[in-house]
């Protein structure tokens, strides 16, 4: 079993800037991907932006050249960091991980971090 644990989230002012933090634990052999989803109130969730091992990022369209994403394979844990962040961007953000426990392949989500750009 792989748990994923987000933090960094809060209240910040539009134009303000945080920094996401998510770390996988568990029986944890090899991680394919890592990735940010959003979901904002009444929509449905999105792919904010994904770190593939050995691959390109990818970023929504909405984000791109104000989000960041990164990864630190030793800590199995990965960052957001968000700037310029507008109130379009308030939404509930979650990670998830999907590899291997070298027995079995898994699909892991964290619980969610609440992020609220408001004046």
């Amino acid at each position: 079993q792989v748990q994923l644990v987000e933090s960094g989230g809060g209240l910040v002012q539009p134009g303000g800037s945080l920094r996401l933090f998510c770390a996988a634990s568990g029986s944890i052999f090899s991680i394919n991907a890592m990735c940010w989803y959003r979901q904002a109130p009444g929509k449905q969730r999105e792919l904010v932006a994904a770190i593939p091992t050995g691959g390109d990022t990818y970023y929504t369209d909405s984000v791109k050249g104000r989000f960041a994403v990164t990864r630190d394979n030793a800590k199995n844990t990965v960052y957001l960091q968000m700037n310029s962040l507008k109130p379009e961007d308030t939404a509930v953000y979650y990670c998830y991980a999907d590899g291997s426990t070298g027995r079995a392949p898994f699909r892991s989500w964290g619980r969610g971090t609440q992020v609220t750009v408001a004046s």
